[in-house]
């Protein structure tokens, strides 16, 4: 585990690309931002020279991999980031320098133990796309059969746990310091960006994720998962079958093509809907780079390294408060806030339904081109703000997908408008979910699931509780020692560790005046 200075140096290394580009500007300005992190965040900038516009894609991209990856989650994140950075990150694309193809080959070569002749008859050097985590490349298997090969970049795994071990720190101490940043609650969004790394870098849980997703989408017409070839599959190699389609982005060659640009949009909507909704596992990574469209007008998805689950009461949830702003039932809104406890209840729902009101009606009953997005955000966090919720991390997920779905969609219709697209969707889903029938299904099988877990919750307690001692100690959590805290038996380390900072800041401003570092 590194120590804190090690994590300092990290971050006032950090906080240098992110001053040259403009983008600690906000922080400094922001009145919530806490005095300690303004105060570092000016030693970071001393010396630099600040544009006048801040880049925070650039930015978050000069400083390495997770930074791009953390700078895609931040995106969904205007509360914790602000409106203007959030919406510079969401144009961070998620590409980096290739890696030479001769490391790329010898990766393949280890973690099959064989020589690649053996399992693929070709493979094309040069990457039809290179990423922060991994990078991709054609070929044709030993049965030649064409292919897409995803492979994870040299050393990746470990310079990740490094970063998100910093990122840890760094959200620890910031959360600690009360006020706004406890209520943005930053630990759990690093634990989350944390999970979901994780399960990037082991190709086989991407893979897994397709093959569910493929599953749950079979009944969706032209809408697919490319296959997986297994047998060519492992933590660090991913297979899929080669796809033959245009990318969504290319609007005008899809309408060149005869393509229905209006359907289309609805169709990739509806998909969407499907998985979050419906299923409760969704592509949460559904950018133009990775949703093709085959020459029938099948949307083809591929990526699937970032995937999201909502819960079933999650997801009813959901659909009550996306059908009430269709309807403009704004009480059941603010209804289901409250027994969900986003709100907490000392406050009140006729209140919070008035404020949601404020910012649902300029936006009902128009395109999405008509509509401010800034000002439809501005209004929604002022609301959480106003009414003490707390960031919900499981929705980040969807909020993230949701943004990203809009952009496509408006791209490929301009006058679409969600909530028309949405509505008939969500209603019929409700009827089939909260029906009399559904709840009495409901009921039956969560009657039966109770009466068949009595046997093993009464081993639990006996386990728990047993005839001789006390109940057994509770598993040690996970515990960062802030650098203010004062431990029994221990001297107070963090003006030591400030100072060293400070040091270590203006050795790095030395070293990059001298040209001994970028």
């Amino acid at each position: 585990m590194a120590r804190p200075i090690t994590h300092i140096f990290r971050l006032l290394k950090w906080g240098r690309t992110l001053a040259k580009h403009g983008a600690l500007r906000g922080i400094e300005k922001d009145a919530n931002t806490p005095p300690p992190v303004k105060r570092l965040a000016r030693i970071a900038r001393l010396g630099t020279f600040q544009p006048k516009e801040p880049d925070y894609a650039g930015a978050f991209r000069a400083i390495g991999p997770a930074a791009v990856k953390l700078g895609q989650t931040l995106a969904t994140r205007p509360d914790l980031v602000g409106e203007e950075a959030a919406n510079n990150l969401l144009s961070l694309q998620d590409n980096l320098p290739p890696v030479d193809f001769g490391q790329i080959e010898a990766a393949i070569a280890a973690t099959f133990e064989q020589p690649l002749s053996e399992i693929f008859s070709s493979i094309d050097p040069d990457p039809v796309g290179a990423a922060s985590i991994a990078q991709v490349h054609r070929a044709v298997t030993s049965d030649g059969e064409d292919v897409a090969v995803k492979v994870l970049r040299p050393g990746i795994r470990e310079q990740f746990a490094k970063d998100i071990e910093t990122y840890e720190w760094a959200a620890a101490h910031l959360e600690a310091m009360g006020g706004e940043a406890q209520r943005l609650r930053p630990q759990l969004t690093i634990a989350n960006f944390k999970r979901w790394t994780l399960r990037e870098l082991d190709l086989r849980r991407e893979a897994a994720s397709a093959s569910e997703l493929a599953e749950n989408m079979a009944g969706v017409e032209r809408y697919r998962i490319p296959t997986i070839d297994w047998d060519r599959t492992n933590g660090r190699v991913m297979t899929v079958e080669w796809v033959d389609g245009l990318k969504i982005s290319k609007v005008e060659e899809l309408t060149a093509r005869g393509h229905n640009m209006p359907e289309l949009a609805n169709r990739l909507v509806l998909a969407f809907l499907t998985q979050a909704i419906s299923g409760g596992f969704f592509h949460a990574d559904m950018h133009q780079g990775n949703l093709f469209v085959e020459d029938d007008g099948t949307i083809v998805a591929i990526d699937f390294g970032i995937m999201g689950r909502i819960n079933r009461q999650a997801r009813v949830w959901l659909a009550e408060i996306l059908y009430g702003l269709t309807t403009g039932n704004y009480k059941r809104v603010a209804e289901i806030h409250f027994e969900a406890k986003y709100v907490p209840s000392y406050h009140d729902v006729d209140e919070f339904a008035t404020a949601l009101r404020a910012v649902g009606e300029p936006m009902r009953g128009k395109p999405v081109s008509e509509l401010s997005v800034g000002q439809m955000l501005d209004g929604l966090f002022a609301i959480t703000r106003d009414f003490d919720m707390q960031t919900q991390p499981h929705l980040l997920l969807l909020q993230k997908t949701m943004v990203m779905v809009e952009g496509i969609a408006t791209q490929l219709n301009p006058k679409i408008n969600m909530w028309d697209t949405s509505g008939p969707f969500v209603k019929s889903w409700i009827r089939d979910e909260l029906g009399p029938e559904a709840a009495i299904a409901d009921r039956l099988r969560e009657d039966t699931q109770t009466l068949l877990r009595v046997p093993e919750l009464v081993r639990r307690i006996e386990e728990q509780f047993p005839s001789k001692g006390g109940a057994p100690e509770p598993p040690p959590l996970p515990d960062i020692e802030l650098m203010w805290e004062k431990r029994a038996g221990k001297q107070r380390k963090w003006p030591r560790y400030i100072l060293a900072g400070a040091l270590g800041a203006g050795a790095l401003f030395a070293a990059q005046t001298l040209g001994w570092i970028a």
